[in-house]
This record gives C-alpha cells, structure tokens and sequence, in this order.
C-alpha cells in the first residue's frame, strides 16, 4: 500500500499565499496534484494543510483532505518530519505503509522518479531525490570579507574536477518512508538514505519571488505549461 502526502500550509512570508498562488496559468499545488495522480501507484492523495482555501482548491481534483493541520505544526517553524507525523499518526496508517512526502511546491515533478520509492525502501529507511551540484563542491568559495575570497578547501586548487568525486544535494521534491518511521520522527539521516536522482533541468527551489519568475521561465521553456 502507498499513500502520498503534501503538506501545505496557508501562511507563507517570503512568497505570500505560495500553494495557491498562480504558477503558469494554475494555482501551484494543482502540478503537484497532477503529478501525484500520475503516478499511478497512490491508493490514497492526503493535502495536510490548516488553510480552508488550500481545502476548497484541491478538493475538487479528487484528492483527500480529511483533517485540519494544529497551528502548532503550521508556523514557520514547523519541519516536515513533525507535519509528516502528525499526519501518519492522524490517519492511523499501518507501519508497513510506504508514505511518500510531496511538496506542494514542486512542479518539475517526474512521475516515474516518484514511483521508484518503494522499491528504494527494501533496502533503505528514507529515499530521497536528489540532484548533482553543477560545480565541483571541493572548489567552493567563502568570503571573509567584501574583500577577501578564499577557497574552503585549497587543498582541491589543483585537482582536475574530472578526479573529484560527485556531490549531490537534496532537490526538494519528495521523500519517501515506511509509516513506522514518519510516525517515530525520525530524521531522514538516522538511518540509511537511498537517492532517486533527478535532472538538474527539473530542480529549482521556489523560496523567493526571483526563484518563483525563474521557475516559470524554467517551466515553460520545458514545454509543461
């Protein structure tokens, strides 16, 4: 049995209204919606939100939203893991569910990366997407001053990046777990972490209004809207 999450608050600073405001023509959560279904593996689509707007948008698409997240787990700071909790433990899901977080903010989503979770949960507590860092890690820069740059690690100056090893970051899309370990809170990295690698051109985070008009360009530049 799979079960897909998305947990989607009303309030949000830096981009006002985010999970309903208008991406490409639709309010964003609906990509994610769309993607969802695509998936074609969810018995159950569950939107986790304290917000009777992000209700009466997502209702209608066919998807559940069956209880009223506590404000104590709506704020800004409130994690996933806690959301996800609450949310395992609200709908009383058995342990062996495989539980897939969605984020409502992630229209790049590839519904054949999503599905490959529970396979990934045979061997693993958490999978996660990820993406690769465009440049070599082992270069980065900091800046002690407006002045001075440094590198991090000069050690890496000569090295041909050819020879470094490949680093990775979370892509912020989606995350998948057994219900027995969303329900203890775990962190995703107390135990053993599987990837679902994605494509850089299908990664970006939407945490500013500059990220919000990149992504759309991104977007439409893919031919998705």
């Amino acid at each position: 049995m799979s079960i897909c999450i998305i947990p989607a608050r009303g309030g949000s600073k830096r981009i006002p209204r985010k999970n309903v405001k208008l991406f490409c023509g639709k309010p964003i959560i609906e990509w994610t919606v769309a993607a969802a279904q695509s998936v074609g593996i969810f018995e159950r689509i569950i939107v986790s939100t304290d917000d009777v707007e992000i209700t009466e948008t997502v209702i209608p698409m066919g998807v559940e939203a069956p209880f009223q997240r506590p404000q104590h787990l709506s704020d800004d700071f409130a994690t996933t893991i806690d959301v996800m909790a609450h949310a395992v433990n609200t709908l009383g899901l058995d342990n062996d569910c495989a539980v897939c977080c969605l984020y409502a903010t992630a229209p790049f989503l590839q519904p054949e990366k999503v599905a490959i979770g529970p396979d990934k949960l045979n061997h693993a507590d958490f999978a996660m997407s990820v993406t690769s860092y465009a440049f070599p890690i082992q270069r980065a820069l900091r800046a002690k001053s407006l002045d001075q740059i440094e590198m991090i690690n000069p050690e890496q100056f000569s090295t041909r990046s050819q020879d470094l090893e490949e680093c990775f970051h979370d892509a912020g899309q989606f995350y998948w777990a057994k219900a027995s370990a969303w329900s203890a809170g775990k962190s995703i990295f107390e135990g053993k972490v599987a990837g679902i690698p994605l494509p850089r051109s299908r990664v970006q985070d939407i945490d500013t209004p500059e990220d919000w008009e990149l992504a759309e360009a991104m977007f439409r530049s893919l031919g998705l809207g």
